[in-house]
């Protein structure tokens, strides 16, 4: 079963990291369906329906972005917000439809990972900064599964650093 990767980043093009990451992931079509949701929804008005029935198909979901200001772009929180609705996602007569479902985050981070500890300068680890999404999809049932970290993009932006990524990262999404 194929892997949906939900991509998260308002300005790919721009991009290191992840327009990278992309470009690998469309290699492996028969592996990863690659869905952006900036280049679908460029005036950020989400459709639903459509958004509920993609993620249906898919056993295994990755929400792939760059970790800024401590959280997600803006338009991950809107997609939360309005696509895990109350009946689909969760609530007392809901189907859960993201039951079970493998779900993971796949984060680019500028910041190098020691500046995430509780003695450094961020005072806390990733995974503690994330755990409002861990808490969101245990809330609708959904499999969540430990987050992918690349750490040091802001200073680290080398061809070699990049590429440095992608097999990891590609390895993280087979071992979901």
């Amino acid at each position: 079963m194929k892997t949906l990767v939900v991509v998260i980043h308002p300005d790919i093009k721009s991009s290191a990291v992840n327009k990278r990451w992309i470009e690998a992931l469309n290699k492996y079509p028969e592996k990863y369906a690659v869905h952006q949701l900036y280049e679908v929804y460029p005036d950020e008005r989400i459709d639903v329906q459509a958004e509920q029935q993609l993620i249906e198909q898919y056993d295994k979901i990755v929400f792939q972005f760059p970790f800024y200001w401590f959280n997600c772009p803006p338009l991950f929180k809107k997609w939360l917000d309005e696509v895990l609705t109350y009946g689909w996602a969760y609530g007392s007569k809901s189907d859960y439809k993201v039951s079970g479902k493998k779900v993971a985050l796949a984060i680019s981070a500028g910041i190098d990972e020691h500046e995430y500890r509780p003695s450094e300068r961020y005072k806390y680890t990733l995974e503690d900064l994330t755990r409002p999404f861990e808490l969101s999809f245990e809330y609708v049932k959904a499999d969540y599964r430990p987050l992918f970290a690349y750490y040091g993009i802001e200073l680290n932006t080398s061809a070699d650093w990049i590429e440095k990524s992608v097999p990891q990262y590609l390895d993280f999404l087979d071992t979901l």
